[in-house]
C-alpha cells in the first residue's frame, strides 16, 4: 500500500480543526485543506473544539511583527492536550511555514507536519508519514504543484464561493512578504475558472468572489492585458449566477475596460475594493506602489461616472517607515476626495523579510496612533454620510448567515445588498433563508450598516436558499460529535476586512 493509499484509510471517527490566520487566500486555501482531510476520511470536529481534535492545522501568516509569537503561543498551548491524547497530530502551514522551515519543529518539537503554500495538497500523506515514522514531516515546495483549484474542497458557505484565478504576485511593494512566500503570478486557464463556476451555480451557489493577490493582473501570465474584463463578461453569460464581485485589484493594472466591463455586465456588483495604501506621492513610492495619488483618483471618477450608485472601499497603512505629517495630511486628503464607502485601516508594522523592516525613520507608535485615531474619525464620518445618502432606497438583499450578531434580539434578519452594504431588515412572516433575495426600503443608515425597518416588500426564493437548506437537513441529520458545522471563518462575505495579515492587492 502506497502512503496516498494509506492516507485514504483514516479511521473516519478522526477529527479535524483547520484555524485560519491572515488574508483571503489563506481562508480559501483552507476551504481546501478542510476538502482534502475529509477526503481522506476525517470529519470536521464540532464548533468550539479549541483544539480538542486529532489533527489541529494552523494556516498561518507571516506579515505581522509578532506572527510567530503567535503562533508558538498557540503551538504551546496544544503541548499538554497532546501528551494527554495519543494520536493527536498537529500540522502547521501557510505563509510563516514557507518562511521558517525547519525553525518550527526545532521550536516546537511536538508539531507532527509542517507545509508550506506550494503544496498544501500533501497534507493527509504527510500525516500519515508522521504517524508510521513517528517523526516531524517538513515537506516545503519552493514553487507551485498543482494550482489549489484542481483540490478536493470543503465549502464553508452553501450560497456564496471563492472562486480563485490566480496565485502569486509579480509586485515588490516594500512593506509585503507575499510574494516571496507565495511566488510569482501564476494564472489560472478562463476554461477551468469558467467550468467551476459552472459548476458551483449547478450545485446551488449564486453569488462568486474572483479571488487574486493581484486579481486585476490576470491575463499577464498567459499574454492578455485584456483577459480580465473577459473573464468578468464571461461570467455575465453563465445563467443563476447572481453576483460576481473580485478582490483585489491593483491601481497600476485597472483599466478602462475592466470598469466598462463591470458598468455593461448586470451581475457583476457595483462595488470596488481598491487598495489606496498612501495618498502621499512620497510614500507611494517608498512603498514602490506604481501609482500615484492623481492616477488613483482619476480610476475612482472614472468608476464613478460608468457606475454612479459604485460603493468603493480601499486599505490604508499608516505610519510607514518616513512618513511626514505633509504626508499623513496627503492621506486625509485623498480620502476626503475619493469619499470611501468604507477602509480598511491599519497602523504600519514591521514585516521580517521586507525592505521596510529594515527603512531608517521608523514612526514612533505614538504617532502612529494618534494619525490613525484622526483617520478612522475622518472616514467614519464620511462612511456615515454616504450611507445616508442610501435612505429611501429600495434595495435587493442576499440574505446572510450570521452577518447580525443581535438579529435574535432585533427580530431582524441581515445580509448584503449588491454594493456590499450590511443591511439589517425586519423580519417577513414568511421564511427566508441565506442565499434568498429580499426586497426591502432603507429607513435609517449608520456608519456600517443600514436598516430596513418597515416590513419586506418582496421575497424571492432561491436555488441557493435551497441549497443552504439540503445542506442544512444533511448536517442536522448526522450524529452528534460528527456535525460539520458552518463556522463564519471561511464563508465569503463579497468582501471581507484583514482583520490580520497582508491586504491582498
Amino acid at each position: 500500500m502506497t502512503s496516498s493509499d494509506r492516507s485514504q484509510a483514516v479511521d473516519t471517527n478522526r477529527t479535524y480543526e483547520v484555524r485560519t490566520y491572515g488574508c483571503q487566500m489563506n481562508v480559501h486555501d483552507s476551504e481546501r485543506l478542510s476538502g482534502l482531510l475529509e477526503g481522506a476520511g476525517y470529519v470536521r470536529a464540532p464548533e468550539g473544539s479549541d483544539g480538542d481534535a486529532d489533527v489541529v492545522v494552523f494556516n498561518t501568516c507571516a506579515v505581522r511583527e509578532n506572527a510567530d509569537n503567535k503562533l508558538y503561543g498557540n503551538l504551546g498551548r496544544l503541548a499538554p492536550m497532546k501528551t494527554r491524547r495519543p494520536g493527536m497530530q498537529i500540522a502547521v502551514g501557510g505563509c510563516l511555514a514557507q518562511k521558517d522551515r525547519d525553525t518550527i519543529v526545532t521550536k516546537a518539537p511536538w508539531v507532527d507536519v509542517v507545509f508550506g503554500t506550494h503544496n498544501i495538497g500533501k497534507l493527509p500523506v504527510l500525516l500519515e508519514r508522521a504517524r508510521i515514522q513517528e517523526e516531524a514531516q517538513v515537506e516545503i515546495a519552493e514553487s507551485l504543484e498543482a494550482f489549489p483549484s484542481t483540490l478536493p474542497t470543503r465549502r464553508e458557505s452553501a450560497y456564496a464561493a471563492w472562486v480563485s484565478i490566480s496565485v502569486g504576485c509579480n509586485n515588490t511593494c516594500t512593506f509585503c512578504i507575499v510574494p516571496a512566500l507565495r511566488g510569482k503570478e501564476k494564472d489560472r486557464r478562463p476554461g477551468d475558472i469558467l467550468a467551476e463556476i459552472e459548476a458551483l451555480v449547478g450545485e446551488g451557489v449564486s453569488e462568486i468572489t474572483l479571488l487574486g493577490q493581484n486579481v486585476n493582473a490576470y491575463g499577464s501570465d498567459i499574454g492578455d492585458r485584456e483577459a480580465f474584463s473577459k473573464l468578468l463578461r464571461a461570467c455575465g453569460t453563465i445563467e443563476g449566477l447572481e453576483r460576481v464581485r473580485f478582490t483585489s485589484p491593483h491601481p497600476r493594472d485597472f483599466t478602462d475596460d475592466v470598469i466598462a466591463a463591470m458598468a455593461e455586465t448586470p451581475n457583476v456588483m457595483p462595488q470596488l475594493h481598491m487598495p489606496l495604501q498612501s495618498g502621499s506621492d512620497t510614500v507611494l513610492k517608498a512603498m514602490r506602489r506604481s501609482y500615484r495619488q492623481e492616477r488613483f483618483l482619476g480610476i475612482i471618477e472614472k468608476v464613478r461616472a460608468a457606475i454612479p450608485h459604485a460603493a468603493i472601499s480601499t486599505d490604508i497603512i499608516v505610519g510607514f517607515p518616513g512618513e511626514t505629517e505633509e504626508d499623513f495630511e496627503q492621506t486625509m486628503h485623498t480620502v476626503r476626495e475619493a469619499r470611501f464607502a468604507n477602509a480598511f485601516t491599519f497602523q504600519y508594522s514591521k514585516r521580517p523579510g521586507t525592505p521596510a523592516a529594515e527603512m531608517e525613520d521608523q514612526i514612533p507608535k505614538a504617532v502612529v496612533q494618534a494619525r490613525y485615531e484622526r483617520l478612522v474619525a475622518l472616514q467614519e464620518e464620511i462612511s456615515w454620510a454616504e450611507n445616508k445618502k442610501q435612505v429611501g432606497r429600495t434595495l435587493e438583499v442576499m440574505v446572510a448567515e450570521g452577518e447580525g450578531r443581535k438579529d435574535g434580539a432585533t427580530h431582524r434578519l441581515s445580509g448584503r445588498a449588491p454594493d456590499n452594504r450590511l443591511v439589517h431588515f425586519t423580519k417577513p412572516d414568511e421564511e427566508v433563508r441565506p442565499g434568498d433575495v429580499v426586497t426591502v426600503e432603507v429607513t435609517y443608515a449608520a456608519p456600517h450598516h443600514l436598516l430596513a425597518e418597515g416590513p419586506t416588500t418582496g421575497v424571492r426564493r432561491t436555488r441557493a436558499g435551497d441549497a443552504w437548506e439540503k445542506r442544512n437537513t444533511a448536517q442536522a441529520a448526522k450524529p452528534a460529535g460528527v456535525m460539520l458545522g458552518l463556522p463564519r471563518i471561511g464563508a465569503p462575505d463579497p468582501l471581507p476586512p484583514v482583520t490580520e495579515g497582508c491586504s491582498v492587492g
